[in-house]
């Protein structure tokens, strides 16, 4: 039997989506949708045309650069991702993503980024 439930010990299966998110976080030109399920976390960011974590995000984090380690999967939009060792690259629709921390990464054209993330949301934009 199908389940929903916020269980940390997987005793049966799971279903959540994104449209009842557990937490949102919003931040300037940026959303962050957190969903609790079989003891993990998983985000969806949605960022907006403009977005950049240097300039939307790193006032809350109050670290140089990005420190979260990211698994992502990228949904729509173009992010260009900047690493502190000076790497550059752009992640598209259908790629998949792993960024060590040390990044920043911001919105590239006009169509907005979405982002599903398996392991560096449950601390990302959280507000101090």
């Amino acid at each position: 039997m199908l389940k929903k439930s916020d269980s940390v010990v997987m005793e049966s299966a799971e279903l959540k989506g994104f449209g009842e998110p557990d937490e949102v976080r919003d931040f300037p030109k940026g959303r962050l949708e957190l969903i609790n399920i079989a003891g993990a976390t998983v985000g969806r960011a949605i960022l907006q045309p403009g977005w950049r974590w240097s300039t939307s995000v790193k006032p809350m984090a109050q670290t140089k650069s990005c420190e979260a380690p990211h698994f992502q999967y990228h949904v729509s939009g173009v992010l260009r991702i900047r690493m502190d060792d000076g790497e550059e690259f752009d992640c598209k629709p259908g790629d998949v993503s792993s960024l060590p921390s040390g990044h920043d990464a911001w919105v590239v054209g006009n169509e907005p980024v979405v982002i599903v993330d398996f392991q560096g949301m449950i601390d990302y934009a959280k507000k101090k």
